[in-house]
């Protein structure tokens, strides 16, 4: 079987990843600050941000693929914390595209909705980039450093992800989850878009784009909607009858890093090339 490198594999996207494509690819894992264990998938602790032991793991593995699914992804920790979050953000980033490009292989680098401004949705490859925080401006320059460094590397700007997790990470549903449980108010944005997606379909998006592309492309969901209305259709499929939600604008919630009020993706380009994203509902129903 082919060596696929799966940076993040204790991440709500990578862990996916990894179940996913265990039955096709000997799958090598890495983790850093969280424990992780998956089934038939070799996990490997590593600091990405050291060069020397990220060259190193490529010499060891000698990987056939590499998805770069590692990040610091909470925009607020980010906001706080620019100089941690830019060296694995964006600098072992550029790194593995570089690493990459020394041995011919593929690259995938998942990317973030959150590079637009929000102020000029829907969005489509050819948009100008406008990021609003400190998250979407790392990823924007490790988008540009990784297409620098290697122009064969596949960039998948990825939506808002919501599903089931390991251990390590979670998506922005399992707190949504412990409060519907909890009988606890859920306050929800009405005034933030994005167009989510399930780990199904985000996974089938990065295989095809490991297959298939070169450069930019949008794996956003078919559906936009806001955190609310999402909301009303998570705790209705999902039978929460006495759910309590509560509207709320983003000025209402204090944040370290500003949100972009509407990030949907044009999705065209990808669903040319076979991407079929689920339903919401059916994504939703994915959980069960």
């Amino acid at each position: 079987m082919n060596k696929l490198l799966v940076t993040g594999a204790s991440g709500f996207l990578g862990w996916n990843i990894c179940r996913a494509a265990k039955k096709e690819w000997k799958i090598f894992g890495t983790i850093f600050t969280q424990q992780c264990e998956i089934a038939d998938v070799n996990i490997r602790k590593v600091d990405l941000t050291d060069f020397g032991k990220l060259k190193k793991l490529f010499q060891e593995i000698q990987p056939d693929a590499v998805i770069h699914a590692a990040a610091h992804s909470e925009p607020d920790i980010c906001q706080k914390n620019r100089a941690e979050s830019q060296k694995i953000n964006v600098d072992s980033s550029i790194n593995i595209a570089g690493l990459c490009a020394d041995y011919s292989i593929p690259c995938v680098f998942t990317s973030t909705d959150l590079v637009f401004n929000g102020l000029n949705a829907p969005y489509s490859e050819e948009d100008p980039v406008s990021p609003v925080n400190v998250y979407g401006e790392q990823k924007v320059l490790a988008e540009e450093g990784m297409l620098e460094r290697y122009p064969d590397t596949a960039v998948c700007r990825m939506p808002l992800m919501f599903g089931v997790s390991g251990s390590g990470a979670t998506s922005f549903i399992q707190p949504m989850i412990k409060a519907l449980k909890e009988d606890k108010d859920l306050r929800l944005f009405v005034d933030e878009f994005r167009t989510p997606t399930g780990p199904q379909s985000a996974v089938h998006g990065i295989f095809l784009a490991l297959e298939k592309v070169t450069g930019l492309i949008h794996l956003g969901g078919n559906e936009r909607i806001s955190r609310y209305d999402f909301g009303k259709l998570f705790v209705e499929t999902l039978g929460f009858s006495n759910a309590r939600l509560l509207p709320c604008r983003q000025k209402d919630i204090i944040m370290s890093a500003p949100r972009p009020p509407d990030v949907s993706l044009v999705n065209t380009r990808a669903k040319a090339l076979g991407y079929r994203p689920l339903s919401l509902t059916e994504e939703i129903k994915n959980i069960i």
